[in-house]
């Protein structure tokens, strides 16, 4: 996860919220586009809400995986310079937790498992509270303390006695003072800390101590080692004087046992930085540790790392405004808009590519850019461009379809390998079918939201090839407009149900005064909820301007 090893954050291409297949499709195939053209730069197909059914036949047909999804694009933890600090053991000793500390200049470590699980964390002031408090003699044998970390602190060598998998028992005792005051002292089990007297060493080992510990390479008898042997009792060696040896021996305690467990203050990749930075700013703890998405261990960050927080980098594709973009776009930073629509109110830090077309589909765009390029277009990426510009046109009936459009259909129908005709039947039929699916499934499968003055409505949008699937359509979404739009808290919300084959709409709409604005701006009259708009079938060209317009004669 540093620098130096961190994959490249790919940019992300991705459409408006409640995608349809035009927003899905073109961002996989400008993706593929730009990895094309800028391999150093690479893109990454995304989404901002669920495929609708018209769209997963798309993908199935053509086998492209749906793009991963992305209703957030505000910065998360993953988005800063994690610091790869590395997992420690529980058995670790204090001392060695501290150097780890001073030489990587961290304050907190983290204590995992075998699987990189978080066991802990200890912090500097934890080690620095239990050396202090390290007066108990009998803390290296309450802590559990295996002789391995007494060698290592001590950088002492074994003469007598196999310490493997052994764990202190009993006392730390300093064997200074008269033989006859090492006898009152010493208990069996002991651990004695002797010089390169044998008459102490001899009295540690006739009062069964369980360890003498000899300081300053201090010569050990033949015969003591012997009778160590046959008492049992292990003899180590080290070039640490006694004072020094005294002093840092109950460091030799393994850090699980000072660990902190409960309550343990961690982030994931999805934490978001404002709620990460709310949670640093409650305690005094200065780094945090990261999980993965399988709860593993991978990193800690601070308050500084957040400092350093690399915003998310994207390419918007079939979309412009603010209402219609995925959750946090303020602090993303936008690259790119490929768009056919109107020009709405996404800011942008810095000037940006921005490319607005007026073709009925942004896939023709899309189809213009390979052309321009002079970039292969493969049978999957023509497949997944012709479906959109057939979706958005509603195969050349809407009035937003131009000769362009049709003709780059028309030209990527033939590198598909597909027949236009058929397959628009079959792709139309699939996405129609609405069986099986709830009213907000059904209603969120095309859907945008727009804004004019003071005024927020929504315009959903559902093509349908038979009277049977837009009826069905119909009774899901219907009774369902008043609560969506109380959730969303609109003015309004229109829905289309759009009969393809015929060229017309039967408009549903919810909110105070919707039925006069539809009457006043079509010129029809609303039935029973209903409105029927022969030859109306395009949202972008005939709906949403017509609407705007009359709102803003309202408010004036």
């Amino acid at each position: 996860m540093s620098s130096q090893t961190m994959p490249l954050r790919a940019i992300k291409v991705i459409g408006h919220r409640n995608p349809d297949t035009d927003s899905i499709c073109s961002a996989i195939a400008y993706s593929n586009l730009k990895n094309i053209l800028d391999p150093e730069h690479p893109c990454k197909p995304c989404r901002a809400g669920l495929i609708n059914r018209e769209t997963e036949f798309v993908l199935d047909y053509f086998k492209v995986p749906v793009p991963q999804l992305y209703t957030d694009v505000s910065p998360h933890i993953r988005d800063v310079d994690i610091r790869p600090a590395r997992g420690v053991d529980g058995e670790t000793s204090l001392r060695r937790a501290w150097m780890t500390m001073r030489d990587q200049e961290l304050d907190t470590l983290c204590i995992v498992d075998g699987e990189q699980k978080l066991l802990g964390v200890i912090t500097v002031k934890d080690v620095a509270t239990a050396n202090m408090d390290g007066l108990d003699p009998h803390t290296l044998e309450i802590a559990g303390t295996s002789y391995q970390n007494l060698i290592d602190i001590l950088e002492g060598t074994v003469l007598v006695g196999d310490v493997t998998n052994k764990t202190v028992g009993g006392r730390v005792i300093i064997g200074a003072g008269s033989v006859e005051q090492m006898e009152r002292a010493i208990s069996p089990g002991d651990i004695v800390i002797v010089s390169n007297r044998s008459e102490s060493q001899l009295a540690a080992l006739e009062m069964d101590a369980g360890c003498i510990i000899v300081c300053s390479d201090g010569k050990i008898p033949r015969t003591i080692c012997m009778l160590a042997e046959e008492k049992g009792c292990t003899v180590i060696t080290t070039s640490i004087g006694t004072y020094a040896a005294g002093q840092i021996i109950s460091q030799a305690a393994p850090i699980r046992h000072y660990m902190t467990t409960s309550k343990l203050l961690t982030f994931t990749l999805h934490t978001p930085v404002e709620e990460a930075t709310r949670v640093m700013a409650t305690v005094r703890f200065r780094y945090f540790p990261v999980l993965d998405d399988d709860g593993k261990y991978i990193g800690v960050v601070s308050r500084r790392n957040l400092l350093n927080l690399h915003k998310k980098q994207l390419i918007l594709v079939d979309h412009n405004e603010k209402s219609q973009a995925a959750e946090g776009i303020e602090e993303a930073e936008v690259l790119e808009i490929i768009d056919h629509h109107r020009i709405g109110a996404v800011e942008t830090d810095g000037p940006v590519y921005f490319r607005n077309v007026p073709v009925g589909c942004t896939c023709t765009i899309v189809y213009q850019m390979y052309r321009e390029n002079d970039v292969e277009i493969s049978p999957t990426m023509a497949g997944l461009m012709l479906s959109a510009i057939l979706s958005d046109t509603l195969m050349f009936r809407s009035p937003t379809c131009t000769p362009t459009d049709e003709r780059a259909a028309r030209e990527l129908a033939e590198l598909a390998g597909v027949e236009l005709e058929k397959y628009a039947d079959a792709m139309f039929e699939h996405g129609g079918d609405v069986s099986g699916k709830t009213a907000a499934e059904v209603f969120s499968g095309d859907y945008k939201i727009f804004t004019s003055g003071e005024v927020r409505f929504g315009v959903g949008q559902g093509s349908y090839m038979t009277e049977k699937n837009r009826r069905a359509a119909q009774a899901l979404v219907g009774p369902y407009l008043p609560e969506a739009r109380t959730k969303q808290r609109l003015d309004y919300i229109f829905y289309m149900f759009t009969d393809v084959r015929n060229s017309g709409t039967e408009l549903l709409m919810a909110g105070a005064g919707a039925e006069e604005l539809v009457e006043k701006t079509f010129g029809v009259e609303v039935k029973d909820g209903m409105a029927v708009l022969p030859g109306v079938v395009s949202r972008k060209k005939q709906m949403i301007p017509r609407l705007i317009n009359a709102i803003k004669q309202e408010q004036e």
